[in-house]
């Protein structure tokens, strides 16, 4: 049952997580993707260059406004409520909020999302949550966002079916993720080991990596059509070759969109 707003916001959660999906499922994605990594980051989310998380920071400043202006667009422009899925510190949600979404995000992480409110700047919802089993109603919300969440578990087909669940018919379901191949391998995992400080290992693996068809697939048998995917690339020129350099992330380091699907991209699928 979904909760009433009183009772959706970080500070009314429960101290113990709601029961999710099986335990086996749960316990498979911590045994295989370092999803730990991001519970004490703290501020460093937000304030950190020799580490991954500013490479999110970087990816956000141009994946935001592309998801911005699809909600809005099939919207003509009025305001909708909006479900971000593995929202983390709230790069993507505390933006949407500012525009004047009504906005949930959900994140297994608690200190993550405490991150994620103390930056929010409208009375944005946070809380725990598994992405497994949603603690929503059905067709509750107009968009629900993945982005860079479905690699980092090991069922994501059964997240999209519970994006699909609570999407109104005619919602659009967001996502941005890699590639399963040897080039998102070496660039992703190992470029990221190499030249990035403070990269955990197993921060990403690459049997989680999606195949565009892959994610297609999995939208269309929650009846979800695939509307639009779209590659990234890190931009380069000399921040990129900086970062190379001293393994630190420079605050102009930027990314821009390619029409290759061959290392991570981003896409949108609508509810049928």
């Amino acid at each position: 049952m979904e909760t009433s707003p009183a009772r959706d916001t970080l500070t009314a959660l429960p101290a113990e997580i709601p029961a999710g999906p099986p335990a086996a499922t749960a316990a498979a994605d911590l045994a295989t993707v370092n999803n730990a990594f991001y519970d004490n980051l703290g501020e460093r989310w937000y304030e950190a260059y020799d580490d991954p998380v500013a490479l999110l920071r970087a990816e956000g400043e141009l994946k935001n406004p592309w998801v911005s202006q699809r909600i809005r667009s099939a919207r003509n422009a009025a305001p909708g409520r909006i479900l971000d899925i593995g929202c983390g510190a709230g790069f993507l949600a505390n933006a949407l909020a500012a525009e004047g979404h009504t906005v949930s995000g959900v994140d297994m992480s608690r200190g993550s999302l405490k991150v994620a409110a103390s930056r929010a700047p409208t009375p944005a919802m946070y809380r725990v949550a598994d992405a497994y089993r949603l603690p929503y109603r059905d067709a509750s919300f107009d968009a629900v966002t993945a982005l860079d969440f479905l690699e980092h578990v090991t069922a994501p087909e059964r997240v999209i079916a519970e994006a699909a669940r609570v999407l109104r018919p005619g919602g659009l379901f967001f996502f941005h993720t890699f590639n399963r191949n040897y080039l998102a391998w070496l660039i992703v995992i190992k470029g990221l080991e190499w030249f990035v400080r403070n990269t955990p290992k197993r921060m990403h693996v690459l049997p989680l990596f999606i195949k565009p068809r892959e994610m297609s697939a999995y939208c269309a048998r929650s009846g979800l059509q695939t509307a639009e995917m779209i590659g990234m690339r890190p931009r380069l020129g000399r921040p990129f070759w900086q970062m190379l350099a001293t393994r630190r992330v420079p605050n102009d380091f930027k990314f821009t969109f390619t029409p290759s699907l061959n290392i991570s991209y981003l896409g949108y699928a609508k509810k049928t």
